[in-house]
């Protein structure tokens, strides 16, 4: 049986041979109320500093992947926040009504994509962020991470 650290190289090998050695990752709220399926790798992988994620998180940012809406299954119902971007185009927010978990969030300006709270997902492994956004609004001590592209506001 293969060691963690070598079933991940190689699924990382696989990927950028063009191989779709997908597994799905599953994923869910706080209290198990809601649950859900990714069919597909995230087509990006960032970290958001803004002032609503880090609201909406509690935290300093928030770990996102985009996944087109198609590959997203979700079990169970989530309420929804309509919230404003900084685009000024709306965002919805979505939110388990029972614990108050962040899930997901839709936006106009990326139709047919949903963007995952990556701290729901029951294994993270693999997943390293290639961006960070909005670091103008990113605290002054948190230190970059290595290799993620960073930009002041969205891309």
């Amino acid at each position: 049986m293969a060691t963690p650290e070598a079933a991940s190289l190689l699924r990382r090998r696989r990927h950028r041979m063009g191989e779709t050695s997908m597994q799905e990752r599953n994923g869910g709220c706080l209290c198990g109320a809601v649950r859900y399926t990714l069919k597909s790798e995230p087509r990006s992988i960032a970290i958001c500093h803004c002032t609503h994620c880090q609201r909406q998180s509690g935290s300093l940012f928030s770990f996102n992947l985009v996944i087109r809406e198609a590959d997203y299954q979700q079990s169970g119902e989530t309420v929804m926040f309509v919230d404003k971007g900084d685009s000024g185009h709306p965002v919805h927010r979505h939110f388990c009504g029972r614990c108050g978990s962040p899930l997901l969030a839709k936006t106009a300006l990326m139709p047919g994509k949903v963007v995952v709270k990556a701290g729901t997902l029951d294994s993270m492994e693999g997943l390293q962020p290639q961006a960070e956004i909005y670091t103008d609004r990113a605290v002054a001590w948190l230190t970059p991470i290595p290799g993620a592209a960073r930009f002041a506001r969205n891309v």
